[in-house]
């Protein structure tokens, strides 16, 4: 047992000065660092954003045209309607002898896609019909006797339909493709906002008109 006790203290004092002597190695590497240069470092830039495209809202169309040959042409989509202005006819169409108010024949420009079945209606049919049901953005426009219509709203387009005549106006005569006089509808919400200049570029850009 006293062999014990004179041990533990020799050992103990060995084990302090490992440690010490420890210390003093790390001290002594520490001074050296601090007085070499420190490295160049090159700023990293930060990781662009990502930035998301903004979501395109797809409006609902609806085209249509009082010809001069007596028939109306409906139409539920963009192309077939600037394809009908352009060429005075479409590929595919249904037809409706006698459906229009006044006993006229109505021509429904349909696509292929319509075509393949031919229990389904197309858009332009659905619209005609008054079977849409709730319809949100919408753009459409009606040619007649010459002129332009152009809706940004479903309702203003039905109350055109209902009246044969649209209550607030804005007009631009001779801004049409071929030099028509382009008629724009308002409301009692829009009447107040002076030029529609966002009902005006969806008509320009319908034409990729710059």
């Amino acid at each position: 047992m006293r062999e014990n006790k004179r041990f533990l203290p020799y050992a103990l004092t060995s084990v302090l000065a490992l440690g010490v002597m420890s210390g003093c190695a790390t001290q002594s590497n520490t001074a050296k660092t601090s007085e070499s240069k420190p490295a160049a470092t090159t700023p990293v830039a930060a990781p662009a954003a990502t930035v998301q495209p903004a979501a395109t809202v797809q409006k609902a169309n609806y085209f249509l045209v009082f010809h001069e040959n007596g028939r109306i042409y409906a139409f539920g989509d963009a192309k077939n309607y600037l394809l009908f202005l352009e060429h005075d006819e479409v590929p595919l169409t249904r037809t409706r002898i006698g459906a229009g108010p006044e006993g006229e024949t109505v021509v429904f420009g349909i696509t292929s896609k319509d075509s393949d079945n031919l229990e389904k209606p197309s858009p332009g049919e659905m619209f005609y019909d008054g079977k849409m049901g709730e319809v949100g953005p919408f753009y459409g426009e009606v040619l007649r006797d010459g002129r332009f219509y152009v809706f940004g709203e479903w309702q203003d387009f039905k109350d055109y339909l209902d009246h044969k005549e649209v209550t607030f106006t804005f007009t631009e005569i001779g801004t049409g493709p071929k030099g028509e006089t382009v008629i724009y509808a308002l409301n009692k919400k829009t009447k107040d906002e002076g030029r529609p200049v966002a009902l005006i570029e969806a008509f320009k850009q319908l034409r990729q008109v710059k």
